[in-house]
């Protein structure tokens, strides 16, 4: 199931005159979690799916400053599962989390 279609489930959102401004939100919620993360936005992990939708949640009710602080453990933890043994991330990049 698409992203668009998990949220309008989870939001009891049965028309389509919203799509395309949810699909902008779904869009800059990916971008915005895989930058807090390092995790890549095509990914099929389900905790990162978990935390777009949510950080959707959000910004479809005008509430989206609150979301890093109320989620900020997943976002961390999620982050974390990503580093190697040598303290990079899979992609690379040494410095996940410098979004804090």
């Amino acid at each position: 199931m698409a992203l668009i279609d998990e949220f309008k489930a989870r939001m009891h959102i049965f028309h389509s005159v919203e799509d395309t401004n949810l699909q902008r939100i779904i869009d800059s919620s990916t971008a915005a979690i895989s930058r807090m993360t390092g995790i890549e936005s095509d990914t099929d992990n389900l905790e990162f799916q978990e935390l777009v939708l949510e950080r959707s949640r959000y910004v479809y009710n005008d509430q989206v400053e609150f979301f890093e602080q109320n989620f900020q453990s997943q976002i961390l933890g999620l982050s974390a599962s990503t580093l190697t043994d040598d303290g990079s991330s899979e992609s690379g990049d040494t410095d996940v989390g410098s979004w804090l």
